[in-house]
């Protein structure tokens, strides 16, 4: 006879968002922040997507541990997740590296990350935890997760993603037997390994580990003692487990949130220039795969007051518009002319300028008669007049970052270099 649970699982779990990375691929993009704190969406960070899935799954703990650039981070943080109350057992703690352990040590690896404040998450006592990677987009209910975790009687289970299976490359694999429990765990092999039911699939880590927590700080305990451990989850914690414990691999369709606009269960890495520009113009399309404007599953974030978006003039070659457009408030398009771009507030579009596929982050000023296409720009950037971005391969190269699928990303620096 099972008994009947009273409560869900995640009120007694602790989200720990692992969000010290910087995101290299993202080049100038994270040279002032972490990547969990890049702009995504017109209004949202990164890492909101993994806060808003614990919160909306229930969990009323939640850790961030931080290293990389992080004061913009912080302060993200602490303006638009400021809401949790101990009063309501609720908790929400930011995690710089410290130097807590050592005078000398900043987090070595993920699992160090967690080890170095395990006296600041056993005080709260959670039975389970669940390690989040904070730098991806999807929308996930963790407490899916929780109860297979405690269903199955697993060490660890591992969130994991179905891909073809030679698109696996890149990624920590599962080899799984016919029960998802994982025999074998491979870091980016060159023949990944089938699934029992889908052979041409395999099974890609997400980076998303759920674990009692006792168990757990055993194993970071014991991992801390040992000299020849990288201190990393895919590295050292999970094959350890997956060879002397049992490991258990939960897929993201079982657990991905979907409204009734959503076809497929939406997972994305937006750890390159090309890979972020095309997620954030995917939600200009009339359907796009991934429904923000789902109010059953919001993403939180920090709601700036802001004043509403404006369009203005009508003159036949200098009117304000967009088309399969997300334009976000305080945003003036004067003049302008938008075409497939998502603009983040406080952008200033003005006369006789023309954005086609552009990406344009907060407080942006684009001068008159400038012409951008394909292009990802940086916040606080002034675009002089006339700037023509997006016709001339070479010449975009010479100026700006441009990438292998020919977006520019331009920063106030490539800016301040150009000779007009």
């Amino acid at each position: 006879m099972t008994t009947k649970r009273v409560q869900p699982l995640a009120r007694d779990a602790m989200a720990y968002v692992l969000a010290g990375g910087r995101g290299s691929r993202l080049k100038e993009l994270t040279d002032r922040r972490a990547k969990p704190a890049v702009y995504f969406g017109g209004k949202a960070r990164i890492i909101d997507f993994a806060l808003s899935n614990a919160l909306n799954s229930g969990i009323r703990r939640i850790g961030v541990a931080t290293q990389y650039k992080a004061h913009s981070l912080i302060r993200h943080l602490q303006r638009g997740w400021d809401f949790f109350r101990p009063e309501r057992n609720e908790s929400f703690d930011i995690l710089p590296a410290s130097q807590r352990v050592s005078e000398t040590q900043w987090y070595e690896g993920t699992a160090d990350a967690v080890y170095q404040n395990i006296d600041i998450i056993e005080p709260y006592n959670p039975e389970y935890m669940v390690i989040l990677a904070g730098d991806h987009i999807y929308k996930m209910d963790y407490e899916l997760m929780l109860q297979q975790h405690v269903d199955s009687g697993a060490d660890v289970t591992i969130g994991c993603l179905e891909v073809p299976r030679m698109e696996a490359t890149g990624f920590g694999v599962m080899h799984v037997d016919g029960t998802d429990r994982i025999i074998d765990f491979v870091e980016k092999p060159s023949d990944p390994p089938g699934i029992p039911d889908k052979p041409d699939f395999a099974l890609a880590s997400m980076g998303i580990y759920v674990f009692h927590t006792k168990f757990l700080m055993e194993c970071l305990r014991r991992d801390a003692a040992d000299p020849n451990s990288s201190r990393d989850f895919g590295k050292d914690i999970i094959p350890w487990i997956v060879a002397n414990g049992k490991a258990v691999a939960h897929r993201f369709t079982q657990s991905c949130v979907r409204s009734d606009f959503e076809k497929e269960a939406y997972w994305r890495d937006v750890g390159t220039i090309d890979a972020y520009w095309q997620a954030n113009i995917d939600l200009t399309a009339i359907v796009p795969e991934l429904d923000i404007y789902d109010k059953s599953w919001p993403i939180w974030t920090y709601a700036e007051i802001t004043p509403p978006a404006k369009f203005v003039h009508d003159d036949e070659d200098r009117r304000g518009s967009a088309v399969s457009s997300v334009v976000s408030g305080d945003c003036i398009i004067s003049g302008s002319s938008l075409y497939n771009s998502l603009l983040f507030t406080g952008v200033r579009a003005n006369s006789y300028s023309r954005l086609e596929g552009a990406v344009i982050l907060p407080n942006v000023r684009i001068g008159r008669r400038a012409q951008l296409r394909n292009v990802v720009i940086d916040a606080g950037v002034t675009i002089p007049e006339g700037l023509v971005v997006g016709e001339d391969p070479e010449l975009d190269a010479k100026r700006f970052r441009r990438s292998e699928n020919g977006i520019c990303l331009i920063t106030q620096q490539m800016i301040d270099k150009l000779d007009l």
